[in-house]
């Protein structure tokens, strides 16, 4: 059935059919539209993190139970779980935490899986806001001693040596940090090279939404206008071998949104050769010529000021995430509709009915014929791409009209 399913969309696309590529090339390849039988059932709260290592899956959120999707088996397990990738069977060994989980990353060298959130204990034992586990028996791995401070982490990411976190702190590894910080991924403790003064001119509360690393690049998106004195509205970039911003930058996001919202750029990612980024933004207004509620793709090559390569727009519905395969722009979030430009929460001309999760065209922004759907609630918030397929976590629980509590895997085609 999956191979039938990307023959069809393969042929659907070299014959134009299946939306606006340009005309002679295939669309690209897309996760499957079904999702596998096996992951666990979440029963409650919201999935707000996934990380994989080797053949285990990670899942942290605000959630208290569980279920086996087999044998219908409940699990009192708060916080955190981890589960075998292809069978789903939930590991018994799991850490105990007494606050919810809000950011998770694989340790590039695979010794272990970084978790942060609201918790001040972890198996019992004081450790405030940051921990690195062997998900295989649940315990805090040795010699990595970094705890939050005054704040809270809101995303992970991990790359070479380095442990990136973002979010509201003040404080992280030992050193003062506003928003960013970069950690040594062995011991915890804070590069004193990395210190980008994150600011907002209105002295508001510094906040960094998300952060993503790849290659030299780490690209971070939230609540700031300056970066290390530098204009940086909402999204910025620094260089990893040198730990500075770098002269990148973009004007894009300087227009406001709903002044409900102090920044409105929510998800970032980078491709896997480094040279792009693709970001996803919320804002609750909608118009061709506003950034807000809408997924962009720019370049990474080149200094000074950026303009997009492409922007989708939602019409006014919100987009939480962004996750690149290298073939395809995966968005998740609220929104009923892609390539709708001209729609105020309404189907305007042209618009792609597209409910809670898309995939998009990496080189046009356009919405790719793939249309599992996604129950939409608060939104998809968690997107994570893995040689297996796409990972999911949400606060809903219908993919592709089936049920599937709060985590879903799209298989590789």
């Amino acid at each position: 059935m999956r191979r039938l399913l990307a023959l069809v969309l393969l042929l659907t696309a070299v014959a134009g059919l299946a939306g606006p590529a340009a005309a002679g090339f295939a669309q690209p390849a897309v996760v499957s539209e079904r999702p596998v039988a096996w992951t666990p059932d979440v029963l409650n709260g919201t999935v707000t993190a996934i990380a994989v290592l080797g053949a285990t899956v990670v899942v942290g959120g605000d959630f208290t139970q569980l279920a086996d999707p087999s044998t219908h088996r409940k699990y009192n397990r708060g916080y955190l779980f981890a589960f075998a990738l292809g069978t789903g069977r939930i590991l018994d060994a799991t850490a105990t935490l007494d606050g919810p989980v809000t950011a998770l990353a694989t340790a590039p060298d695979g010794s272990g899986v970084f978790v942060a959130g609201k918790f001040a204990k972890v198996n019992g034992a004081p450790r405030t806001g940051l921990v690195k586990l062997d998900p295989t028996t649940g315990t805090a791995v040795p010699g990595f001693t970094a705890t939050a401070g005054k704040g809270q982490i809101r995303s992970l990411a991990a790359a070479g040596p380095w442990l990136y976190a973002g979010g509201t702190f003040t404080q992280l590894g030992g050193l003062p940090r506003v928003g960013l910080a970069r950690l040594d991924a062995t011991t915890g403790a804070a590069d004193p090279a990395l210190d980008l003064h994150l600011a907002r001119r209105n002295r508001g509360l510094v906040k960094v939404e998300q952060v993503a690393a790849q290659g030299s690049a780490v690209a971070f998106v939230g609540a700031f206008d300056t970066v290390a004195g530098k204009p940086r509205p909402q999204i910025a970039v620094a260089d990893a071998a040198s730990a500075a911003v770098t002269d990148w930058s973009t004007d894009a996001y300087t227009g406001r949104c709903n002044t409900l919202y102090d920044s409105y750029l929510r998800g970032v990612d980078i491709a896997p050769d480094g040279t792009w980024l693709a970001v996803a933004a919320t804002g609750g207004m909608s118009g061709p010529t506003r950034m807000c509620d809408s997924a962009a793709r720019f370049d990474l090559t080149g200094p000074g000021n950026h303009k997009p390569t492409w922007v989708n727009r939602t019409g006014g519905n919100t987009l939480w995430s962004v996750a690149i395969s290298g073939t395809a722009v995966y968005v998740g979030g609220h929104m009923q509709w892609m390539d709708n430009p001209k729609g105020h929460k309404t189907r305007g001309p042209g618009a792609t009915p597209r409910s809670g999760i898309a995939a998009l065209d990496p080189a046009t922004g356009t919405a790719l014929p793939w249309n599992p759907g996604h129950s939409r609630g608060v939104g998809v918030g968690v997107l994570l791409t893995c040689p297996a397929g796409l990972l999911i976590g949400s606060d809903t629980d219908q993919v592709a009209g089936e049920y599937h509590g709060r985590i879903s895997l799209l298989p590789t085609a």
